[in-house]
């Protein structure tokens, strides 16, 4: 009983088929059962053959280049999951509540020091050696 899955054939198998199909005057289908091989198969591989040795049509990708164009749909998947990541820890950056880090965790300092600030900030008339001395004194949590 045959399998329903498709053999795998190994590289030298292939090229030679592909070697015999084309030198031979035995249709590929001929070839194909005397190797004992679907002709679909061997048909598949003097294809390809052909394309990657520029003989294909226009718009027909050669081994090389679909390998190619493969890497990059993967890179480029690659690259627009770590662009959404990004995107939502920026949201998630800039509506982080006072206080709280990304996650909604309490920070380590205490947001009251930048709240006491004066309007303009320090440096509107206010002498550093002073220190805190100018801040408005708020009663702590």
């Amino acid at each position: 009983m045959d399998s329903q899955y498709s053999k795998r054939y190994s590289e030298e198998f292939k090229r030679d088929a592909i070697a015999l199909a084309r030198s031979s005057s035995k249709t590929i289908t001929e070839v194909a059962r005397d190797l004992r091989v679907s002709p679909e198969s061997v048909r598949g591989w003097v294809k390809r053959d052909r394309i990657d040795r520029g003989e294909g049509g226009p718009g027909e990708l050669t081994s090389a280049e679909r390998e190619e164009l493969t890497r990059l749909r993967r890179q480029n998947a690659e690259q627009q999951k770590t662009i959404e990541i990004l995107k939502k820890s920026r949201t998630n950056l800039l509506t982080a509540s006072p206080g709280r880090d990304i996650f909604g965790n309490p920070t380590r300092l205490p947001t009251t020091a930048v709240s006491m600030l004066p309007p303009g900030g320090i440096g509107h008339g206010h002498r550093a050696d002073r220190g805190c001395q100018d801040l408005p004194q708020r009663p702590h949590p």
